[in-house]
């Protein structure tokens, strides 16, 4: 699974996904650039199934449906790694369910 994770996601969330393609937004050489316009530029280039962020307003701002790819929106109590981290074991297990255009959102109960 090819997989982006947003800028706003730390990078060694890669190591959470072995065997995976992950890269990040900013290696991407696309750091800085805004929602729709980064949603063009993954859709465009086709090398990604699945977009990690943890900005809760971008399903409400976009139209998601027709993307190539799907969108994962993490809920963690901060974009820290020791918050996200805890959420990384649910996208690893549920990797393979996500399907292009639709849009996920993972959260920890408790």
């Amino acid at each position: 699974m090819r997989v982006l994770l947003d800028e706003c996601l730390p990078a060694r969330l890669r190591r959470d996904l072995p065997g995976h393609d992950v890269r990040t937004v900013p290696g991407a050489g696309w750091a800085g650039i805004k929602n729709g316009r980064l949603l063009r530029l993954i859709a465009d280039s086709g090398h990604y199934d699945v977009f990690l962020t943890m900005d809760n307003s971008l399903p409400k701002q976009q139209r998601l449906r027709d993307l190539p790819f799907a969108v994962v929106v993490l809920r963690a109590e901060s974009n820290r790694f020791e918050d996200t981290h805890l959420l990384m074991p649910e996208v690893a297990r549920r990797l393979a369910e996500f399907r292009a255009g639709r849009v996920y959102i993972l959260s920890r109960a408790g």
